[in-house]
Parts: C-alpha cells; sequence; structure tokens
C-alpha cells in the first residue's frame, strides 16, 4: 500500500542533503501541518545541521511558503536558497531570538530541532510564542533531552522543558480554579490546545475565550 504520507515519501525517496528524523515524527508532522500546506506561511525550523529538511520543508509546504532556519553554525548560511534563508545565532540568546521575530514577522509554524537543551528550548518558546500568528503551530521536538543528564534534564527534574510544559498544561485549564492559585492569562487565551507525543510537545494556538456549558434535550428522571 503506498504512503499517503508526502513528508515520510520525500524522506524516504530523498537523494538531497541529508535529513535526520525520527521514523513516528512524519504522522505528526503532516497531522499538525497539513492545514497549512499551499498557503503563504511562514515557517521557522531551530536546527539547520547539513540543510536537508529546509529543503523537505519547502517542498511540503509550497512555493508560497517562507522557510527560516536557525543555526549557530556560520557554515549553514550555505543551505540558503529560493525561499528558504538561514539565520546564525544562538537560540538561548533571547535578544537574538526578539531581533529574529522583529525581522520576519509573525511566524505560523516553529520547529524547535536545536540544540535540544533545558535553557535553548523554554527560551526558544517563552521568546517566539507571542510573536506567533493566531492560529500557529509550535512543535518542540526530541524533548526525551529532558530526561537526559547531559542535556540538563532528568527525571521530573525541575527547570526541564517537559516540566515547563506540564505546568503549562495548568494554564491551559486555569479557569476552572477557583482559589485563585492561578488565573487565565495570555497563555491560556491564545492555546487551544496541547499535545504530548513520544519525544514531541505541540501547541496549537486560537483565540480561547471562558468556556460555557448548556443543555438541551428532555430531563428523564
Amino acid at each position: 500500500m503506498a504512503n499517503s504520507n508526502s513528508l515520510q515519501r520525500y524522506f524516504e525517496n530523498n537523494n538531497k542533503r541529508l535529513i535526520f528524523k525520527w521514523d513516528h515524527y512524519f504522522a505528526i508532522y503532516d497531522h499538525h501541518f497539513s492545514r497549512f500546506r499551499g498557503k503563504s506561511v511562514t515557517v521557522v525550523e531551530f536546527g539547520v545541521f547539513h540543510g536537508g529538511s529546509l529543503q523537505m520543508w519547502r517542498k511540503y509546504f509550497g512555493r508560497k511558503s517562507r522557510i527560516y532556519g536557525v543555526d549557530i553554525n556560520p557554515l549553514c548560511k550555505r543551505f540558503e536558497g529560493r525561499g528558504i534563508k538561514v539565520f546564525i545565532g544562538d537560540q538561548e540568546d533571547r535578544a537574538f531570538l526578539r531581533q529574529l521575530a522583529e525581522k520576519i514577522g509573525p511566524i505560523d509554524v516553529v520547529i524547535d530541532d536545536g540544540g535540544h537543551t533545558m535553557g535553548q528550548q523554554i527560551a526558544t518558546f517563552e521568546v517566539l510564542y507571542p510573536h506567533m500568528s493566531e492560529n500557529g503551530c509550535f512543535l518542540v521536538e526530541d524533548v526525551h533531552s529532558s530526561y537526559m543528564p547531559r542535556f540538563g534534564g532528568g527525571f521530573r527534574k525541575e527547570g526541564t522543558f517537559m516540566e515547563f510544559a506540564k505546568a503549562l498544561t495548568d494554564k491551559l485549564n486555569a479557569w476552572y480554579v477557583k482559589d485563585g492559585s492561578i488565573k487565565p492569562d495570555k497563555f491560556t487565551r491564545c492555546t487551544r490546545s496541547m499535545h504530548f507525543y513520544d519525544s514531541i510537545v505541540v501547541f496549537e494556538r486560537g483565540r480561547v475565550k471562558r468556556p460555557t456549558k448548556r443543555k438541551s434535550g428532555v430531563p428523564q428522571f
């Protein structure tokens, strides 16, 4: 049976620049990104590596897309091309991230496949998430680094990206906390959903109003 996932097919047939991805990521990508295909979208990927994924994203999102890569290695500038631009900088540098957001405008899709350290992942999210379009999608991959000491991680260790993301689930549900210990904030009002997968966390943005509960039908007892 033919593979219906065009990202997976591209990867399997790739004879261009090197791409390194976990196999189960492709279904997750397509599930969250397919709504942006063929549209005028701004996509930012942290972690250029050999430039192969930049080519893949350009092919997947289409000719109207603007693909931006971010890497600390200056050699990655060589991977620029039609519809693809590369910025060189440290993704843990918040000043650099703010300048990046100002230069490229509202971001529709962020793919964090950068250095995977706790400081990098958290800084990138905290700075860029507010600069995304109203219905944007922020995907952080390889979050298994949150459990690895060499990246600053550890099981249920304070300060890891996974513990950071878990805390955001409370903000997602802040409408229901009545004791005042947490209140709805900007994150609550601009985040429709969070999705946790093996090694990936996805944030789907959207305008969120205070939930309302309604009834319909006739009581039976």
